[in-house]
């Protein structure tokens, strides 16, 4: 198994770790150390591996890079009351080019995928999500990303990549993979008129930061379609983190944030989840908290995931028909947890890759919607987007 482009965690984080009550979570987790190499990954579910790579970033000067602060916040922390076994990878370091660094973390989320270990992915900058989107190549037909930023990263593709234009990369980059696009937490006055406009016409999903503020439960059914889960940093309130990373006044505070990873964590299909443009300082325990408790509960909610998604067995879901706009929508409401999804109709005449996405996360209040004769919006971009591909 290739991990060579991994080198070990820092003797210092290591050396604080020794440190730690025999309950912390830094005294359980599997660690690739000069000494011990690369850890028996045989049981393993999720494994924490950082990206020192930032030099797309649009703000990037030069700066060293390192993660050892959020690596000692993150140890110190307790773990629930969990059945998972986590590993810590170490790190992908700078390669001699930004390619040389995407070639490293395409090839090794790609051997977790296979291996089925989550990778959690910390980073440098953002456009570190497009060699994750690529590792999938030959894992899955079509992928799902959910983007948690106030920008929705489209930027030009005819230009270099960078940490604010890797979507359009993806977008127009063969082979064409992704299926939908989700953004979680945007804020209009960061992202140009022509963008917002691209995501109309391409059937993307885009929650503003005021609608997930209002209720942090509609981010629940799009982490349950999502493959890919990125957080840019810069999605935080100016208040929650420290004076380097501080990027708005408005953005998600730090409860919500730990929601959506819960929600990123507990969904069944996410199998990638990534931290991005955290910008490391040494008198900075707040962001590096944050960012530690993000990765605890995302790794709570993998912790609590139920399989309610077989629909092959007919005693698993309640089928509910409604009628809204002279389409019937039929929805089904799993009996073990009370999650709701709405069926897309199969478009036998489109040869698409779309055999699987029949069932798409919803809500029951999508249901009271149909009820009420409201086409629910994310059903009306799926099925638009089924006839498209």
């Amino acid at each position: 198994m290739n991990f060579s482009f991994l080198s070990p965690v820092a003797n210092a984080v290591l050396s604080h770790n020794e440190l730690l009550s025999m309950q912390a979570l830094g005294r359980k987790l599997r660690i690739h150390s000069v000494e011990e190499g690369i850890p028996d990954l045989t049981g393993v579910s999720v494994a924490l591996i950082g990206v020192l790579e930032n030099r797309n970033s649009v703000d990037y000067i030069g700066e060293e890079y390192d993660l050892n602060e959020v690596r000692k916040a993150f140890y110190a922390l307790y773990p629930g009351s969990w059945n998972v076994t986590i590993a810590d990878l170490g790190d992908i370091e700078k390669g001699e080019s930004v390619e040389d660094t995407y070639f490293a973390l395409k090839t090794t989320v790609s051997i977790l995928i296979e291996k089925k270990i989550i990778p959690i992915i910390i980073g440098g900058s953002q456009d570190l999500t497009y060699p994750i989107y690529r590792a999938y190549d030959n894992v899955m037909p079509m992928v799902n990303i959910v983007n948690v930023d106030a920008k929705f990263d489209l930027g030009d593709s005819a230009k270099p990549i960078k940490n604010n234009s890797f979507i359009g990369k993806i977008i127009l980059d063969e082979p064409y993979n992704l299926f939908n696009y989700a953004a979680i937490g945007y804020q209009t006055y960061f992202n140009s008129q022509e963008e917002i406009d691209l995501m109309e016409r391409l059937y993307f999903e885009a929650y503003r930061l005021g609608e997930v503020s209002n209720d942090i439960t509609i981010v629940e059914p799009v982490m349950r379609d999502a493959n890919i889960v990125s957080v840019d940093l810069g999605v935080l309130k100016a208040s929650e983190v420290s004076l380097k990373q501080r990027l708005s006044p408005n953005g998600l505070d730090g409860k919500e944030i730990c929601a959506v990873s819960r929600y990123a964590g507990i969904s069944n299909k996410v199998s990638a989840f990534g931290i991005f443009d955290y910008k490391p300082s040494y008198d900075d325990e707040m962001t590096e908290m944050l960012l530690a408790q993000m990765i605890w509960y995302f790794i709570e909610g993998f912790n609590y995931r139920v399989k309610d998604d077989d629909f092959v067995t007919g005693n698993n879901h309640q089928k509910y028909i409604t009628l809204a706009e002279s389409h019937e929508l039929v929805f089904y409401k799993s009996i073990k947890t009370g999650r709701w999804w709405i069926e897309i109709p199969f478009l036998a005449n489109v040869n698409n890759k779309l055999k699987k996405h029949t069932l798409l996360p919803c809500t029951h209040k999508d249901y009271l919607d149909a009820c009420n004769n409201q086409i629910p919006d994310r059903w009306y971009k799926a099925f638009q987007k089924n006839s498209v591909y």
